[in-house]
């Protein structure tokens, strides 16, 4: 599992710097040419993330997903569905 930084409000209520990604989380880029934009994790592989709504056109007029590096990114929202995620954070139903 690719661990993440989290958002300044996160890392207060939770009190953890980094946590794992997870397809559902909404991240913010940090880094690179689609810095500031935001999303919902669409698909994780290996040590990149594709984003929803966020594709570029090629040349021959075809939108590809675009692949962001785990470390450009910042947590803003997790998604606390699982039970294991919860007992990570330390949250109490």
């Amino acid at each position: 599992m690719m661990k993440v930084h989290l958002s300044k409000e996160l890392k207060e209520k939770y009190g953890k710097r980094n946590f794992g990604l997870r397809k559902g989380d909404t991240v913010k880029i940090v880094r690179g040419k689609m810095k500031g934009k935001e999303g919902v994790i669409e698909k994780i592989s290996g040590e990149y993330v594709y984003i929803e709504n966020l594709k570029v056109e090629k040349q021959e007029g075809k939108r590809v997903p675009v692949p962001i590096h785990a470390s450009n990114l910042i947590i803003k929202k997790l998604v606390l569905e699982d039970k294991k995620r919860k007992e990570k954070l330390g949250v109490k139903k």
